[in-house]
């Protein structure tokens, strides 16, 4: 598949499914994400991380592959600017995000492989599940034009999730063993059926294999590992690998229950991140990737160079 028709793909999918409400507040999308109250918290906090890296305040910020915003924490990040610059490939995404933003919002139509901005304009720049809809010949030059459009002395905080987490690897087994036992304790211990959310829910919890290599219909995804981004911007730009979450959504919803002390268990598991951030964020789930460029951190007054929506 060519580039333009797999970004025609991931354009149409989300302009036509992932980015369509399925509630007052609450997308297509959201399938893919942990929403059960026992996670609530852990979810959160984990969100939250983003926001400790990023500069507190600012002109503009950069939220590349904005989707809608859909998350409240992810309003949060520019709070202390006087702009959050949304650029998404899908129409749909802008306009829920317009609904979200308001007159704090610039909406703008764009690729995260050329980015439709003058260079060193932004104090801070987010890309929250995005590259990793991007062809693995085009990856490094994403992260080579988020690296040209943000200022001297600021941040970038990249979000996307690891192809075949050696974690997740090692976990796999007993994922689906808690799966299992818990179906067999609500049936025979609580001597009840199971609801229906449940049984969708523990019928279609994938491996931590079939989630890495699946792609859900009508999308492009292509994942990388933690050695291929080490080795790709070694030498190009200062670069930490932390954690963002080190396990995956099938391994929360199949682990961790609220009658089983599910959010003191995740409280442990933040913890853990806290205390080992560098090695969970190579081996876990999700990094998150802190890229830093060097500078007297001054803003540039160029203006914005885009085709807003």
């Amino acid at each position: 598949m060519s580039d333009q028709n797999i970004k025609k793909n991931v354009r149409e999918f989300y302009d036509r499914v992932g980015w369509q409400r399925v509630g007052e507040d609450c997308f297509q999308n959201a399938q893919y994400e942990d929403l059960r109250p026992v996670a609530r918290e852990y979810i959160h906090r984990a969100h939250m991380r983003v926001k400790r890296h990023l500069a507190q305040n600012g002109r503009f910020l950069l939220d590349a592959g904005s989707g809608p915003v859909q998350y409240p924490e992810y309003l949060t990040y520019s709070e202390g600017y006087q702009a959050r610059v949304c650029m998404d490939i899908s129409m749909t995404a802008l306009k829920e995000a317009r609904n979200r933003l308001g007159d704090h919002g610039l909406f703008v139509v764009g690729d995260v492989t050329n980015l439709p901005f003058r260079s060193e304009i932004f104090d801070g720049i987010v890309s929250l599940h995005t590259i990793h809809h991007v062809p693995i010949a085009d990856k490094l030059r994403s992260y080579d034009e988020l690296y040209r459009t943000l200022n001297p002395g600021k941040t970038l905080v990249v979000v996307n999730g690891w192809i075949n987490a050696p974690l997740m690897n090692w976990l796999n087994g007993f994922m689906h063993f808690m799966k299992r036992f818990h179906g067999w304790w609500m049936r025979k211990i609580k001597g009840k059926q199971l609801e229906k959310d449940d049984v969708v829910q523990h019928s279609l919890i994938p491996t931590a294999v079939e989630e890495e290599s699946s792609v859900p219909q009508g999308t492009y995804v292509e994942k990388l590992n933690a050695e291929w981004l080490t080795q790709a911007l070694a030498g190009r730009m200062d670069h930490q690998i932390l954690v963002w979450r080190s396990v995956s959504v099938p391994f929360l919803r199949a682990v961790f229950y609220p009658e089983w002390g599910g959010r003191f268990w995740l409280k442990v598991l933040f913890w853990l991140e806290e205390r080992f951030p560098h090695l969970l964020g190579r081996i876990g789930q999700y990094p998150l990737v802190v890229i830093s460029k060097p500078g007297d951190g001054e803003n540039k007054e160029t203006p914005i160079a885009a085709r807003a929506v």
